[in-house]
């Protein structure tokens, strides 16, 4: 069911057109840098422009499977937590997780870049597993 902008997934109230801006904007930052802090800078971007505060967090948070606040300090990035939580940023971020370069992937997949990258005791890890588990309980239904 929509409701103008919203949509009633699952009794899950989803803001579809931020979902879709998000999607369309994650990535922004990428425009200034290929690193983690990609994130940051899109952000910045998106601040300047005036985007709403909910796309911000969407273009802020969709890194990795969420990066908290102490992790973001050993990267270098500015101490606050990138862990998506609304609906709509959790949405963004996870479907980031399933494409690699042009192609869909399965979520096992990352999780192995993930593990290759970081090593396999790496935090992250257990986030985006916590993440895969939360979106697809959302779409069982």
């Amino acid at each position: 069911m929509r409701i103008a902008n919203q949509l009633i997934f699952r009794g899950y109230d989803v803001d579809i057109r931020l979902v879709e801006a998000g999607a369309l904007l994650h990535d922004i930052g990428r425009s200034q840098s290929h690193e983690v802090n990609h994130a940051v800078v899109g952000a910045d971007i998106a601040r300047e422009l005036g985007l709403s505060e909910n796309l911000v967090l969407i273009i802020e948070r969709h890194i990795g499977a969420g990066i908290p606040e102490n992790e973001a300090k050993a990267l270098g990035l500015p101490e606050r937590s990138y862990v998506p939580v609304s609906l709509e940023e959790k949405i963004v971020s996870y479907a980031d997780k399933l494409i690699a370069g042009r192609c869909e992937v399965d979520i096992e997949v990352t999780i192995r870049d993930f593990s290759d990258k970081l090593g396999e005791d790496h935090p992250s890890l257990q986030r985006l597993r916590d993440l895969d588990v939360e979106m697809k309980a959302l779409l069982a239904g």
